[in-house]
């Protein structure tokens, strides 16, 4: 039995390493403060599901014991893309979940996120589930809970073929990185008509062939070769446990999530002129003036799923976006991110075009980098951004953001610095208009970031 360490309890979602600070004791306690929780809220039933990962079965029937010994019914889906724990929670005679998911971390990594009584808990909700579990005596309900197990696979499909039609049959390539979207998103393109030319989309949680994040370009590079070789008009990708989308054109350009939410604000807007449109602070700022152009109302905020979910919530809005993949649609589904709803999404636009590849590539970009990470040790990176915040300085009068970390907007580009909620690292990225401004505004970042860290090995 591991002690319980408080590191893993981060912003939105809990995180951890399989033996170094997570084990099957650990699920358990979750468990068991999540339905103590999720009984507060007048909720009897938790519908359970993990992605492929090797540690994912005995951490999640730890967490079901945890969650009967509560008291809680536990309603477990098996191995299912996170998604689709979402969607137990809106369909199901529940509104909370817990997914066992490590999502893009690396294979030792495992973690949980959650939804409780209809919200994706974060922040203060999270670190209650710590405090609760110190507290506990180490008693449990009088009446344990239930379990039954549910396949929720056919459902899901069944509901977003419903929902999404192509206008043409479209030849795509996808690649799942062996991530648990692999299970499902070859049925789910072929049950909406599309030839399907499929990469790694064995379940395989060592994740042999490349890592399942389609955020960085490396591990697109088997996609845009596949798009090279074949006549697939189009590649998708997915992150570890689905709810991530990457993209990739016939000529291997890779359209990054904040472009492809110029396509899909333009469409949602037509439904709902003049709504909101949230997008996070590491997005494209060419992404404001389309919303604004298209007639919705531009809104940044902080990166984290949790958070973007929590604030679609608040404001109404039927659209939100993350430069990571993570894209929310509240028109004509339930408002989380999913990944393979996002992929029939966007397909649907597509067909309606005779060359897919030159409408994506036709959309606004500047110079810009992907993420980039700089690595620390646990807890360094939010010491070092409250520094960097207090005391950085940079030349002009570029405007600041603070909303999460450190955006500045120069009148040719902008810089992001912003620490990261499930590893040690800064995330930065930068955009501008030449390859010149783009250069002086990473040294800008590069001298207030040493300045700070002189020992910082920063990857630009």
């Amino acid at each position: 039995m591991l002690p319980l360490s408080e590191t893993i309890f981060k912003a939105y979602d809990i995180r951890g390493i399989i033996a170094k600070n997570l084990d099957a004791s650990v699920a358990y306690k979750i468990g068991q403060a999540f339905g103590q929780a999720a009984l507060a809220k007048g909720e009897q039933r938790v519908v359970i599901g993990r992605d492929g990962r090797l540690s994912g079965p005995e951490l999640t029937a730890a967490l079901a014991q945890g969650l009967q010994a509560a008291g809680i019914d536990v309603i477990d889906l098996g191995v299912v893309a996170t998604p689709m724990v979402y969607f137990g929670t809106n369909v199901l005679d529940t509104r909370s979940g817990i997914m066992v998911t490590g999502s893009h971390n690396p294979p030792d990594y495992n973690g949980f996120k959650m939804v409780l009584a209809g919200e994706a808990i974060h922040g203060v909700a999270i670190q209650a589930l710590y405090h609760s579990i110190v507290a506990h005596d180490g008693s449990a309900s009088e009446t344990p809970g239930s379990y039954a197990t549910h396949d929720i696979g056919a459902a899901y499909l069944e509901r977003i073929l419903g929902d999404v039609k192509l206008a043409r049959p479209i030849k795509i390539a996808v690649d799942c990185g062996n991530g648990v979207a692999g299970a499902f998103a070859g049925d789910l393109f072929r049950g909406m008509g599309c030839e399907v030319i499929e990469l790694f989309c064995d379940v395989d949680g060592n994740f042999p062939n490349h890592h399942p994040d389609p955020a960085h370009p490396e591990n697109l590079q088997d996609l845009i070769r596949c798009l090279a070789e074949t006549d697939a008009e189009i590649g998708i990708a997915f992150d570890g446990d689905g709810d991530r989308l990457g993209v990739v054109t016939k000529d291997g350009q890779i359209i990054y999530p904040d472009r492809q939410m110029m396509l899909f604000a333009a469409d949602v807007l037509t439904r709902h002129p003049g709504a909101q449109i949230l997008y996070d602070v590491k997005c494209t700022r060419h992404l404001a003036p389309w919303i604004s152009k298209h007639g919705g109302v531009p809104l940044m905020y902080k990166t984290g799923h949790s958070l973007v979910k929590a604030k679609l919530r608040e404001t109404g809005a039927p659209l939100g976006g993350e430069m990571s993949g993570h894209i929310f649609f509240k028109d004509r589904w339930y408002g989380f991110d999913d990944g393979l709803y996002s992929a029939a999404r966007l397909l649907e636009i597509l067909t309606r075009e005779a060359h897919p590849s030159a409408l994506l590539n036709s959309l606004p970009q500047s110079d810009s980098t992907p993420e980039l990470h700089l690595e620390l040790q646990e807890g360094e990176n939010v010491a070092l951004m409250d520094m960097l915040r207090r005391d950085a300085v940079f030349p002009g009068n570029e405007q600041i953001i603070t909303i999460d970390g450190l955006r500045v907007e120069y009148a040719d580009g902008f810089g992001l610095a912003r620490s990261s909620n499930t590893t040690p690292v800064i995330v930065m990225r930068f955009e501008a208009e030449t390859p010149e401004a783009l250069a002086r505004i990473q040294g800008q970042f590069k001298s207030v970031i040493l300045a700070a860290k002189p020992d910082a090995i920063l990857p630009f």
